[in-house]
């Protein structure tokens, strides 16, 4: 197989967004076709990346690699998106925002997301970025009509924009002291050849925690995801994310492998400020989806927590909760979008209230998965969590865990205050019979996931901990 074919998705994804925009601009009312399209050849890739799961390839002079840990993120990116397609659809076409515009934005922030992943040099990494935030920036605001998503688009763009100037004025730091941007030759230089490679990191560290939400880098967070379209909050809590993760974990363990004493303590910091926060400001939320932006910060702190040990056994329970967070998100977001009555689709958290009595299906699977979120066994997120104090506990780290328990505590109060809701408080007029078959299958499916994962744990984790090997 030429070394060149490994270069199908990136090219598929930009080819397929040519292709879907020109037949939006010249035919109307074209946005099934060209969903069924796009979800074809999001499948399409999923079986491709597996077939040639372990293949290991370098392009553009090491700039650009391929192996089976970037090939594993990038399955875990197409499945979310398949999924925040099929959730999508009906909550898009009520709102009459059912336009091929959506479909091109999807695709091309994908291809983003891939280069991010791949980047094996700054800039690569920095291009890749750019590319998935402003699509994201143009997602934020779709929805014209409203305030609220033309104000997160805002927020999202200049805040994002400070950040992204934070990453590229860390790289030409990096560059303009050690005259070279690829990883592998910034790993050659020891902390103590290269003092000046520090402050290129913590720039550099500043603007990628900005895109996992980590605090203090997380103030757009909240906003963004409360404008935004429910459909287009979804898809910032799940993708994105697993992208963001996958480069903070690849710039810390190749170019600053020997600098880990110095970015230890830093991440261990923003990793305990994450964890609190996130557990603590969503105790007085109302909003569901600000809710859901304040548990995705508490939960990138404990993915963070994994990332700081930076073993092989802890990197391979970051990628098995990357996976469970995602899993848990597509079914809470799906959950949430069932809340509609009469072409109104709501998101207090009181809008719950007994439920369990009008739509028992839907109130068992919100209870399922916040049990989930808040770690309770034997649900996979129990599993989640458990791997990564385990992590944290082998390096003899008990204040780093202990500090993380009293969080993950915190944190199930305000999940079982809305368990508390859908089961005990009064019930209120009935939601709307659900019609999308996409959200049937993404409720069902991830609740399923979420009840069974205990059954046979070790499946997922055989073949993460082959693929951490990869960067290790």
């Amino acid at each position: 197989m030429s070394s060149n074919f490994m270069l199908l998705p990136e090219l598929t994804l930009i080819i397929s967004s040519f292709i879907v925009l020109l037949i939006g601009v010249f035919k109307e009312n074209s946005y099934k076709i060209l969903n069924f399209i796009v979800l074809l050849t999001l499948l399409f890739l999923i079986f491709f990346l597996i077939f040639y799961f372990d293949e290991k390839k370098n392009f553009f002079g090491n700039f650009y690699s391929v192996d089976p840990f970037v090939n594993l993120i990038k399955i875990f990116i197409l499945g979310s998106i398949v999924f925040t397609l099929l959730l999508s659809k009906q909550y898009l076409e009520n709102l009459k925002l059912l336009k091929y515009e959506f479909l091109v934005i999807i695709l091309i922030s994908t291809a983003g997301m891939f280069v991010m992943v791949s980047a094996n040099n700054f800039i690569v990494l920095y291009l890749g970025l750019e590319l998935q935030s402003l699509c994201l920036y143009i997602m934020a605001s779709i929805n014209t009509k409203s305030t609220k998503s033309s104000e997160a688009g805002l927020k999202y763009f200049v805040l994002g924009s400070l950040a992204s100037g934070l990453l590229l004025y860390g790289c030409s730091l990096v560059y303009g002291f050690s005259g070279t941007l690829n990883y592998l030759e910034i790993s050659k230089f020891s902390s103590s050849q290269l003092i000046s490679l520090k402050f290129g990191l913590v720039f550099i560290l500043c603007g990628i925690a900005f895109k996992v939400s980590a605090v203090p880098f997380h103030m757009w967070t909240p906003d963004v995801y409360e404008g935004s379209p429910t459909a287009v909050t979804a898809f910032f809590a799940i993708a994105p994310k697993i992208a963001a993760i996958a480069a903070f974990v690849k710039f810390l363990n190749v170019p600053y492998i020997n600098y880990f004493n110095e970015w230890k303590l830093l991440l261990i910091i923003i990793s305990c400020a994450s964890m609190f926060l996130g557990s603590v400001a969503a105790i007085a939320q109302s909003n569901l989806k600000r809710l859901m932006a304040y548990s995705s910060i508490s939960h990138v702190g404990f993915i963070l927590a994994g990332v700081t040990i930076s073993t092989v056994q802890s990197l391979n329970a970051v990628v098995i909760y990357t996976f469970i967070y995602v899993i848990m998100k597509i079914g809470i977001f799906s959950c949430i979008l069932t809340l509609k009555k009469k072409e109104n689709y709501y998101e207090n958290i009181y809008d719950l209230s007994g439920i369990s009595k009008n739509h028992p299906l839907i109130a068992l699977s919100f209870t399922i998965l916040l049990f989930s979120l808040a770690g309770i066994p034997p649900l996979a997120g129990f599993f989640a969590k458990f791997y990564i104090f385990l992590s944290v506990l082998e390096q003899k780290m008990f204040y780093f865990a202990t500090f993380g328990l009293l969080c993950a505590v915190i944190s199930s109060f305000y999940y079982l205050r809305l368990i508390k809701i859908i089961y005990f408080d009064p019930p209120k007029d009935n939601f709307d019979q659900i019609k999308s078959s996409g959200l049937k299958i993404s409720i069902a499916l991830t609740t399923f996931i979420i009840l069974v994962f205990f059954i046979q744990p070790s499946l997922l984790t055989e073949i993460t901990l082959d693929v951490i090997k990869h960067i290790k």
